[in-house]
C-alpha cells in the first residue's frame, strides 16, 4: 500500500472570455516564460480569424479539433527479458486533452503562415475537418499501437 497522500487535482480557473476550462488550458499550453496575456492575445485573434473564415462560432471548432485530435491508444516501451516492446495503451481523457494541446501548438509552428495567430488558427481549422499536421501525428500513433496490437498482453 501506497504510503504518500492521494494526489489532489487542482481545477484551473476558466477562461474570462468563453468561460471554458479547456481553453484556459490551451492558452496555459500556449504561454512562454510566464506571458500569459501574448499567449491570450495569440489565442483570441486566432477565434477572430476563424469566425472571420467560417462565418461560424469559433468554440465549436477549436473543441471538434481538440477531440479530433486527441489519441484514444498510443504506445508506451516496456522492458520485459532484456527486449523492449512497444505496448499499446490506453489514454486517461485529461492526457488525451494534454497530448492533443501539445501536438496542435507543435504543428502550428511548423505551419508556414507568417504569425502565430494564423498558424493556430490554420491548425484549428484543418484540424477540425481531420486533416493537418496534428491529425497525422495521431493517425500515425494509431497505426504504431496497431502494429504492436500482439504485445498489448504486457500491459500492467
Amino acid at each position: 500500500m501506497a504510503r504518500r497522500k492521494e494526489i489532489v487535482r487542482r481545477k484551473p480557473t476558466p477562461d474570462w472570455k468563453y468561460g471554458n476550462v479547456i481553453v484556459a488550458k490551451f492558452i496555459n499550453g500556449l504561454m512562454r516564460k510566464g506571458k500569459k496575456s501574448i499567449a491570450e492575445r495569440i489565442f483570441y485573434k486566432a477565434f477572430d480569424l476563424i469566425e472571420e473564415q467560417t462565418q461560424q462560432e469559433p468554440l465549436p471548432v477549436f473543441e471538434k479539433a481538440m477531440k479530433t485530435v486527441g489519441p484514444v491508444v498510443h504506445v508506451k516501451s516496456r522492458r520485459v527479458g532484456g527486449s523492449t516492446y512497444q505496448v499499446p495503451v490506453e489514454v486517461r481523457e485529461d492526457q488525451q486533452r494534454a497530448m492533443a494541446i501539445r501536438w496542435i501548438i507543435n504543428a502550428a509552428k511548423a505551419r508556414p503562415e507568417k504569425t502565430m495567430y494564423e498558424r493556430l488558427a490554420g491548425e484549428f481549422m484543418a484540424a477540425s475537418k481531420g486533416e493537418g499536421a496534428a491529425v497525422r501525428l495521431k493517425e500515425d500513433t494509431y497505426r504504431m499501437a496497431e502494429a504492436n496490437r500482439a504485445f498489448a498482453h504486457y500491459r500492467w
